[in-house]
């Protein structure tokens, strides 16, 4: 074996799981060793699909086994915290998928291993892997756009409940926030240079169920799907400040009565502005000109799988070289401090300072 290679364990093998394997499988880097799955026969699958020696229902086994170097985590929300820090005094690296975990109790819990082991964890925030957020982040670098002071970004999915264990708050921990409000959350929050958050203002609305009565639109659904459990929100907005003045706009949906699923990030600073998506596009003044300007890329849009390599090609290479990763821990508990402050001022119907 090259001494530059690492050898790799997968846990949990549903659906995302598949993003991390494909994008293992390409790196030369990283071995595939094991996965690990309470469903013996998913775990297997994934094992031949992607030439995978070891095959586990029980991850405490796959980490007692000495030759694996880190792991991948892609279980339920609720089991995040616990694996991770089982992996990390086992002494494994760590990618964690998002959210780090529920609550910011066990964000914290989490991070006082990772000082704890002095071992890798990087959070799964994929959306910053991406190639055209990378070219953004160095025009802002360079002063493009000047002082970035408000952001907005609409996660809309009008049927796109998946059931099961997305829809079980004891797993998930909560609805659409979590599962898509964390993504545009955290992007935008990046993009801005991660500032102090000071309050956050926020609703959740729980009045359409899963809309598993709907006819004629096919939709995504988890493996385990049950219409009958339905225990998290529809709908989430907040209104977020940050301590430079600026402000984050955001709402997200699983179900909700649209004309169309829709997806928009915008970010507006004092020399420029530009949008993610649904299409990457940056604004621009130039002569007392506004301009309207169309980056050259292969794709104008999110790239799933490039962000998904990027993400794990940068997990390698800061193992190989004991860097940082570009989302460490201590990001994953500031952005689950955000989650839990729009959910308890929405419980609260107050605004939460943090």
């Amino acid at each position: 074996m090259n001494s530059k290679q690492f050898r790799i364990g997968v846990i949990g093998t549903g659906s995302i799981s598949d993003a991390h394997l494909k994008a293992y499988s390409n790196n030369n880097d990283a071995i595939l060793v094991a996965t690990c799955d309470l469903n013996e026969e998913r775990a297997s699958n994934a094992a031949q699909k992607y030439n995978a020696s070891l095959v586990y229902t029980d991850y405490h086994e796959l980490l007692a086994n000495p030759d694996i170097d880190a792991v991948s985590i892609c279980t339920w929300n609720n089991s995040h915290a616990r694996i991770a820090i089982d992996a990390l005094h086992a002494g494994k690296h760590v990618l964690v998928e998002k959210p780090l975990c529920r609550t910011v109790e066990e964000a914290l819990e989490v991070q006082a291993a990772v000082q704890a082991t002095g071992k890798l964890l990087q959070v799964g925030f994929v959306r910053r892997y991406d190639p055209n957020a990378q070219l953004l982040r160095e025009f802002i670098d360079n002063g493009e756009f000047g002082e970035l002071y408000y952001g907005k970004a609409s996660y809309i999915r009008r049927l796109g409940n998946p059931g099961g264990w997305f829809s079980d708050i004891t797993r998930s921990g909560g609805g659409p926030l979590i599962d898509l409000g964390v993504h545009v959350i955290d992007l935008i929050w990046y993009l801005m240079g991660k500032p102090k958050v000071t309050t956050v203002s926020a609703n959740t609305y729980k009045k359409l169920g899963n809309r598993s009565n709907v006819r004629n639109l096919s939709s995504y659904k988890a493996a385990d799907y049950d219409a009958a459990i339905n225990t998290v929100e529809d709908l989430a907005n907040a209104l977020i400040r940050f301590e430079n003045g600026a402000s984050l706009l955001v709402d997200v949906s699983f179900t909700l009565h649209a004309k169309s699923d829709e997806g928009a990030i915008k970010l507006y600073g004092e020399k420029g502005g530009f949008e993610v998506d649904p299409a990457l596009t940056i604004v621009s003044e130039k002569h007392n000109t506004i301009l309207n300007i169309a980056p050259q890329t292969d794709h104008a849009s999110f790239q799933f799988d490039a962000a998904f390599q990027g993400e794990i090609n940068h997990f390698i290479d800061c193992i190989r070289e004991g860097k940082q990763p570009l989302s460490p821990v201590e990001d994953g508990v500031e952005i689950m401090k955000i989650l839990c402050a729009i959910y308890e001022s929405a419980a609260k119907g107050e605004e939460i300072k943090l």
